[in-house]
């Protein structure tokens, strides 16, 4: 399937959403906001989400989620000093691993910019090896799924 056919992701699409802030230094040579600020917003969108639920703690916690897969689609430009909004939501949750997927929305805008998704692996923060997802986290991603 070629881009121009791919439908946008709409917000209604999405389980959560959460503000993100551009900053000066997003923007690049281009004029434009820098393909890897995408990656970051991915990973600050989810993170903080599963921060604020009280399900990670990077700092205190015994285990912690590395991403293992990751992609993104572009469908316009953003920019510094656009205010965006990520919706999140789960597509897939197994044993240890959860997939999200996530729109990345420009100001007021119902379709996405920007579409990705990003595999995280809960692992225990000393031994690295991966561990069963928690019934607290379960909860709360479970909340988050899609329907097929």
């Amino acid at each position: 399937m070629i881009l121009a056919e791919r439908t946008k992701p709409a917000r209604e699409d999405f389980r959560v959403f959460r503000p993100l802030q551009t900053r000066w230094s997003d923007n690049d040579i281009y004029g434009h906001m820098n393909n890897v600020v995408h990656y970051s917003l991915f990973d600050t969108a989810v993170n903080g989400y599963l921060i604020e639920q009280g399900v990670l703690d990077p700092h205190g916690g015994d285990e912690v989620f590395l991403v293992i897969e990751t992609g993104c689609r572009y469908y316009a430009e953003m920019a510094f000093p656009d205010h965006i909004t990520a919706g999140l939501r789960v597509a897939h949750l197994g044993n240890s691993s959860v997939r999200y997927e996530i729109a990345l929305f420009r100001g007021n805008e119902e379709t996405a910019s920007a579409e990705g998704h990003f595999v995280h692996v809960n692992v225990g923060k000393a031994d690295r090896r991966p561990k069963p997802i928690g019934e607290a986290t379960r909860r709360i991603l479970e909340a988050m799924k899609i329907s097929p």
